[in-house]
């Protein structure tokens, strides 16, 4: 694939305009510290109509393609949840159908969600899973393909969050945002750079799947072993090589959090905001509350909410989920 160019500011705006009708305007919730020397901000994406921000992108996409594209057959992607929801969403809205590649380590409440939405689920393996990912296709499927990460509609819905978020906070020193591929943290980057350079954006990932942090290192993408826990929708194998050069640009590095902090963080933001995160949007909490994001006005983008109640029990007990 080639690589990705920036996401004009024009084309933020024409996605913030086309889903007007769909995608909340999110608020944005002060995390109430005893340290006063860093102000953390929740960007509360868990709170669109599907419960995380993929809505934006997916509906973007959907309605871009429109344009250009006959849908009669639909669409499709690979999603380990969230997008699925998004896509199936929008799609449902625009009356086609969807069908959407699935790891077989999904949980089942986003299984049953993206059906409930009208979606068909197509359950493979993860290395499979992954593979569709990688070429933007699965074998036997037809549609138009909706990549999750690397398809700049989806980016420029994604960067809507970006030109709210300047809104709310002028001012604001960082944004942290939870990394699965790029789309968010890059979406929101385009957007944020063209308007107010001085501020830094973050992607944060999982110890057990943080092929970013790797490919900073290495100025090159590297493959990292991949280790499934109740963290879904953050880290993969590598970092794709078209997001590449758009990451590097765009992004001021990785912050990498451990399933404790993960843990930790989900218990604050539901004892102290009232909010439920999933475990993928949690991270950005955990990663400001590292102290590594600086200090100043910290916005942690809450990336989504589905998580299962059992596991969601687990965490408020001091545990971590079995997988």
């Amino acid at each position: 694939m080639r690589p990705l160019g920036p996401i004009s500011p024009d084309a933020i705006r024409a996605a913030q305009e086309l889903n007007a009708g769909a995608a909340i305007r999110t608020p944005l919730v002060r995390l109430p510290l005893d340290d006063e020397t860093r102000r953390i901000y929740l960007k509360l994406e868990n709170l669109q109509p599907i419960g995380s921000f993929k809505l934006r992108g997916a509906g973007n996409a959907i309605a871009t393609a429109a344009e250009t594209s006959d849908l009669a057959a639909g669409v499709v992607t690979a999603s380990v949840g969230n997008m699925a929801h998004g896509v199936a969403w929008a799609a449902r809205r625009a009356g086609i159908p969807c069908r959407v590649v699935v790891p077989d380590t999904a949980p089942q409440n986003k299984l049953a969600a993206i059906e409930a939405l009208g979606g068909t689920v197509v359950r493979v393996s993860f290395d499979a899973w992954w593979q569709a990912i990688v070429t933007h296709q699965h074998p036997g499927e037809h549609g138009v393909f909706i990549h999750p990460v690397s398809n700049p509609a989806v980016i420029a819905g994604n960067a809507v969050i970006g030109l709210e978020i300047l809104e709310d906070l002028p001012e604001v020193d960082t944004i942290v945002a939870p990394f699965g591929g790029g789309g968010l943290s890059c979406g929101i980057a385009s957007a944020v750079r063209a308007l107010r350079p001085q501020t830094k954006i973050y992607a944060c990932e999982v110890e057990t799947a943080a092929p970013l942090s790797a490919t900073f290192e290495a100025d090159a993408p590297k493959q990292v072993d991949y280790t499934t826990t109740f963290v879904e929708g953050v880290g993969g194998k590598t970092v794709l090589n078209e997001m590449w050069p758009l990451i590097r640009d765009l992004l001021s590095g990785s912050i990498v959090v451990s399933l404790e902090q993960i843990a930790a963080a989900i218990r604050l933001v539901a004892e102290r905001n009232r909010i439920i995160a999933e475990g993928a949007a949690a991270t950005s909490v955990a990663a400001a509350l590292t102290g590594r994001a600086g200090d100043g006005s910290v916005v942690c983008v809450i990336s989504g909410g589905n998580i299962s109640f059992d596991r969601l029990t687990a965490v408020l007990e001091g545990r971590i989920p079995e997988v």
